[in-house]
Order: C-alpha cells, then structure tokens, then sequence
C-alpha cells in the first residue's frame, strides 16, 4: 500500500479541484441575493417576506455545514460532495418551479443545508490532511472558493435572469450542478483507492 504524499503535486491537484468545486457549491448563497428582486416581483410580496428564502439558505448553511462536516468524518469527502451536487441540483430545479415565496424559500433551505454547506466545510476539512508544509494556506486557498464563487456566479445569474427570467437561471444552475459536480468527486477519490487513503 502506498502512502499518501504529503505536500504532492497531487495534494496541489486536489486543491485546485476542491477549489472549484466550492466555486460552483457556493452558488446556493450567492443567486438567491442576485434573484431576489425578480422573484419578489413575481410573488407581489413585501421587502421583509423577500427575505424569508435569504434567511433560510443561510441557517441551512449553518446546521448543513455540521451535518456535512460529520458525514465527511465517517464517510470520506465523496458521499457529501454526491449529496451536494444532488441538494444543489435538485434544489435550484425545485426553485425554478415555485409557486409561490414559501416554497422558493423550502427549496433554498435545501440548496443552503445540504447542497453549499456540503462544499465548504467538508472540503477544508478533507483538505488539511493533505499539507503540512503549507497546511495554512491550502485551507484558506480551499475557503477562497466559496468567494470567488461570489466573484462569478451574481454576474452569471443577473445576465441569464435579464435574457431569460429568474425561473430560466435557477434550472440551468440545477442542471449545471448535476453534471458538473459528480465527475469532480469521482476525480478526487479514485486515486485513493488505488492508495488506500481515505477520500
């Protein structure tokens, strides 16, 4: 059984894919801010019931991160990642088909709890065993993602709600999550197999 190298070239490559990974799971706390006018508009409610869906997403975020954080202690980085993807997926398709602010909200608590939360802690956590050296810095380059999700999804969102509406945006992040986000799970544990690590 080989060890697993600390501070490896493929310590890096994880990070990077970790990284990007918490670029698209951090959708969940970004899109609902960029949507909220829109989806206010739609529902004819108030500015303090708008607030409801924000709200939501991140308590989820919260109560998710330490569910998550300890499914990821049992079970390896790759179960909560596969629930994440599914929570993002499936939460942003539950939103594009709201009916009203009550459930755009439900389906925002399940993009907050299961879906984001599962790629923030989860992947630091997974990541620190990797570095030593530089343990410092490959956390806080892995938490980076969330942020830099910051810096791309709004501008995303804002354009795909302008040309085609706040329902069209949530349902194309639903499915972007879907197919994206497995095959980058798959790539950071089947490596561990071979070696015997845990994901």
């Amino acid at each position: 059984m080989i060890r697993r190298e600390i501070d490896s070239p493929y310590a890096w490559f994880r990070l990077v894919v970790s990284v990007v990974l918490s670029a698209i799971g951090g959708v969940g706390m970004w899109s609902v801010v960029v949507a909220l006018p829109a989806v206010q508009a739609d529902f004819h409610a108030d500015r303090g019931a708008a607030t409801l869906p924000f709200t939501l997403t991140m308590i989820g975020f919260g109560v998710g991160g330490v569910i998550m954080g300890k499914l990821a202690d049992r079970r390896g980085i790759v179960l909560p990642l596969l629930i994440g993807s599914a929570a993002l997926g499936g939460g942003f398709i539950l939103a594009s088909l709201s009916t009203g602010l009550v459930s755009f909200a439900v389906a925002y608590m399940l993009i907050g709890m299961f879906g984001t939360a599962a790629t923030f802690v989860p992947l630091m956590a997974s990541i620190s065993f990797w570095f030593e050296k530089r343990r410092g810095i490959a956390v806080a380059l892995c938490a980076s993602g969330n942020y830099l999700s910051g810096a791309i999804w709004p501008t995303l969102i804002e354009s795909v709600i302008q040309t085609h509406g706040w329902r069209t945006a949530h349902l194309a992040v639903g499915i972007f999550c879907l197919v994206a986000m497995p095959p980058l799970a798959v790539v950071v544990v089947v490596p561990d197999r071979v070696t015997g690590d845990p994901a």
